[in-house]
């Protein structure tokens, strides 16, 4: 009966990280830089919080949209943070930021529509614009130091154009669109009916500064925020997300949670209020310095990589060794039980990942194995 499935979702493919980590785990003894998986676990104080909602037996129903207290708080935070003003009834409280998206994408997209996608991008994306029946136009960023610029963007705008999708800090280079890039992209779309998707859930995650498209809240109407806890909390597990969107966007996208999931889960959402107030500067000076420390490997190695301003990835070329980027990381695993994921993943050939989310001894030794590698070929 296979067959008889949708054809859209027959012609996906599975996850490409996912494959390559599937991969390494069928080889003993193999050391993994591949998923962005925070080595810390969940802060107590929100651990805590889930604990006490259970107790006080927070297990039923929650509004849609979520609990008043989390909405009002996600405010707070995003005015706080990133000096944007949202209402309650403009937040949706999702099952993660992979629900998020799937809002956002699957609730502006009609058949045909496009979606301009700066690459490289997270895998997630084309699939989700897929199933929407939208199609995904690649913005190749590579010549432009991984920004994107205005003219390149300019010239894939049609009358098809429905969104820009933008990930900053993105995944899997780890830069962050400078101001003036995004300002760049404000004047494309000021006066145009497209939206502007902001995928920032490594907002967080920075090291300096770390703008967001969000700040043009004079065409708010045009703009979707799509955040996690994940990243930033050690969360990942728990699946929880917000989108931020104009009331008049939000009133249709909280018709498709509430048809997908019904509601973001009850007891988990105090959890995220104190979420909110926890400080992740500790787990963000850890990454810092993993970052610090891979770079100056990689730059050793003769790899050049841009260096990543937030998040927690990097993503350095290996073009002068003629591999394609899946053979290059498939040889590593049998040769130098090494993972990494390659830059097809993500839309872009002549890279690898590496994640530094992982302790330093598993990065060093990581690292040491990628040398030896290197020397190798």
């Amino acid at each position: 009966m296979k067959h008889r499935m949708s054809n859209q979702l027959l012609s996906l493919s599975p996850s490409g990280i996912r494959r390559f980590t599937a991969l390494a785990r069928q080889v003993e003894g193999c050391v993994s830089l591949t998923i962005g998986e925070p080595d810390f676990n969940t802060p107590e104080p929100i651990k805590a919080a889930a604990k006490r909602a259970l107790d006080e037996n927070l297990t039923h129903y929650p509004p849609n949209a979520g609990y008043p207290a989390l909405l009002e708080r996600v405010c707070q935070f995003e005015q706080e943070k990133n000096g944007v003003c949202y209402r309650p009834e403009e937040v949706i409280i999702t099952d993660g930021a992979t629900e998020g998206l799937f809002l956002a994408l699957r609730g502006i997209l009609n058949p045909g529509d496009e979606v301009i996608v700066p690459i490289p991008a997270f895998g997630v994306y084309e699939p989700i614009i897929r199933l929407s029946g939208g199609v995904m136009v690649p913005l190749n960023t590579k010549k432009s130091g991984f920004q994107i610029d205005a003219q390149a963007l300019s010239s894939l705008i049609t009358d098809r154009t429905k969104a820009i999708l933008l990930n900053s800090p993105n995944n899997p280079t780890g830069v962050v669109y400078h101001q003036k890039t995004l300002e760049g992209i404000y004047e494309l779309v000021r006066d145009r009916d497209i939206f502007v998707i902001c995928d920032d859930v490594y907002a967080q995650l920075c090291y300096g500064d770390c703008p967001s498209f969000s700040q043009f809240q004079q065409i708010r109407e045009k703009i979707i925020v799509v955040q996690s806890f994940s990243k930033p909390y050690a969360m990942t597990g728990w699946r929880m997300g917000y989108v931020l969107a104009a009331a008049p966007i939000a009133e249709q996208l909280v018709k498709l949670h509430s048809y997908t999931v019904v509601s973001a889960v009850s007891f988990l959402q105090p959890a995220c209020e104190q979420a909110l107030a926890y400080d992740p500067a500790p787990m963000i000076e850890q990454y810092r310095q993993r970052r610090d420390a891979m770079c100056m490997r990689l730059k050793k190695m003769g790899l050049q990589t841009p260096e990543p301003e937030g998040a927690f990835y990097c993503f350095p070329s290996i073009e002068k060794y003629g591999l394609s980027s899946e053979e290059f990381c498939t040889r590593m695993i049998h040769e130098a039980k090494l993972a990494a994921v390659p830059g097809s993943c993500f839309g872009t050939e002549g890279h690898i990942r590496l994640s530094y989310c992982y302790s330093q001894p598993e990065l060093e030794e990581g690292l040491n194995r990628l040398e030896a590698f290197l020397e190798s070929l």
